[in-house]
């Protein structure tokens, strides 16, 4: 059995190398060579750095129920690791416009020249737009070349020659894209356009995350106010005052108003309960 490590020859039947101990792969059943050692432990390294960065995002996640922003920056620092390039973003699209969400690794004149390009609407001016338009994955060998780019000059104040974009998709709906860039002109890989689905697809989590978690945190604010001033109706049944001051108590603190006012007519003298906010 021939070695892959070493080069040495060896006798039939050895599952290890006498020369190194590097195991010896045998010819898969359809003919075709067994991947190398050194290939299998690649593999091994590339899945093992994917499932720490997927661990990272779901870190982020638990760490910011609320706020979705260290999040973002988690993924662009991540995607841009992994794939090995050197720019990376993050938009989201709020039905209309694109707005940038994050940047990593972009140098100052770049982050500049990219920020006047957004808000923007979907359209083929880049690849982020192009992804939301198309709702698909939108691959650019070479920015220059490419006929329907409009950020050429943005292109070049940030190095980028390569560009790839990802769509966020919330059922039919696109939610926002997940790119990376690098300086060099070339086709990705297909595990690079994979591990770019798998961030854009947990950005989608966290996305719906946050805003489930605002939702019921916006709920049990509601639920509190009320059980409040029924325990407040419960106590005061001679007298309507302390009721009205719990009603424009809890309604500015909840709506966040400047001033609140309950008032109710009588024969005589008309009731008031005013509050402010400090």
């Amino acid at each position: 059995m021939h070695c892959t490590g070493c080069q040495q020859e060896n006798r039939l039947g050895a599952k290890f190398c006498d020369e190194c101990g590097t195991p010896l792969l045998r010819p898969s059943e359809s003919g075709e060579a067994a991947p190398s050692y050194a290939e299998l432990q690649h593999s091994l390294t590339e899945a093992l750095e994917q499932q720490t960065a997927t661990g990272e995002i779901l870190r982020a996640i638990g760490q910011s129920p609320t706020d979705i922003q260290p999040i973002f920056r988690t993924i662009a620092e991540r995607a841009a690791v992994l794939c090995d390039v050197e720019v990376s973003t993050v938009t989201r699209f709020d039905g209309e416009s694109i707005h940038v969400a994050a940047l990593y690794n972009v140098n100052p004149a770049a982050t500049e020249a990219l920020r006047r390009l957004f808000p923007a609407r979907p359209s083929a001016a880049s690849a982020s737009a192009r992804a939301i338009r198309d709702r698909v994955v939108v691959h650019i060998p070479d920015v220059l070349i490419d006929q329907e780019l409009e950020i050429q000059d943005a292109a070049v104040a940030a190095g980028i020659r390569a560009a790839l974009a990802i769509p966020m998709l919330h059922g039919e709906r696109v939610i926002g894209t997940v790119a990376i860039a690098r300086h060099s002109a070339g086709r990705f890989s297909d595990n690079q356009i994979e591990l770019l689905k798998t961030f854009a697809a947990q950005a989608v989590i966290a996305i719906e995350n946050v805003r489930l978690f605002k939702e019921l945190e916006a709920r049990n604010r509601d639920l509190t106010a009320t059980t409040e001033i029924l325990q407040i109706i419960s106590s005061s049944r001679t007298d309507v005052q302390p009721v009205f001051d719990a009603i424009v108590a809890q309604s500015l603190r909840l709506l966040g108003g400047f001033s609140a006012a309950v008032s109710f007519l009588k024969t005589r003298p008309a009731r008031l309960s005013c509050g402010w906010r400090d």
